[in-house]
């Protein structure tokens, strides 16, 4: 008989985030599983469960999925994006204690988005130039807010998006940026020629 499979815990789910921003920020993925106090090998084996998990023929849906090892969210809310009414779920991620993981659902159930968001009450970075935009230092939302308007870039894997936008260098000259996110949380900046 195998050996029951090994539960799927919200220590698991930070490793699982931390395992797509390791492409981008390694060193800063290296620091963050070490404060978790697991190894590189425990990480990997987590992202192997977790896409098992996603890809099994019978598997729950994500909503159910995520509440089965996240527990019931923290914070339930009927957000409106443009015509759209849909269900917000937040949960807290340890690792970024002023950050939300936030599942959006439709009316149906599914769901349309998840990524990490700035905890409600927690104040908002200061963002007003390109030096500002340093890795994991803002969320997608934050980012097009500040540098207004902001547009969507296609994003390299599901989990990932982008923005170009418009924001001043060190000097105040204006620069073509386009950051790129991970989870919702920004990886890293290129200024474009």
């Amino acid at each position: 008989m195998p050996p029951a499979p090994q539960p799927f815990t919200p220590l698991d789910f930070q490793l699982v985030l931390l395992r797509r921003m390791a492409d981008h920020n390694p060193d800063l993925v290296d620091e963050a599983r070490r404060e978790l106090g697991v190894s590189a090998g425990e990480m990997r084996e987590a992202n192997k469960r977790w896409q098992a998990m996603r890809h099994a023929p019978r598997g729950r849906a994500a909503a159910s999925r995520y509440r089965s090892f996240l527990g019931a969210p923290e914070t339930t809310a009927t957000r409106r994006i443009g015509d759209l009414t849909c269900d917000s779920w937040l949960w807290p991620v340890p690792l970024w204690p002023t950050l939300r993981f936030e599942v959006l659902l439709s009316p149906t159930g599914s769901v349309w988005n998840e990524w990490l968001i700035r905890a409600p009450g927690s104040p908002a970075p200061t963002l007003r130039a390109v030096p500002d935009l340093t890795p994991w230092s803002c969320t997608v939302d934050e980012a097009a807010t500040a540098f207004a308007p902001a547009r969507p870039l296609e994003g390299t894997a599901p989990t990932r998006w982008g923005l170009s936008f418009t924001a001043p260098d060190e000097r105040g000259v204006p620069q073509r940026v386009a950051a790129e996110f991970t989870w919702g949380l920004l990886q890293r900046v290129t200024v474009r020629d």
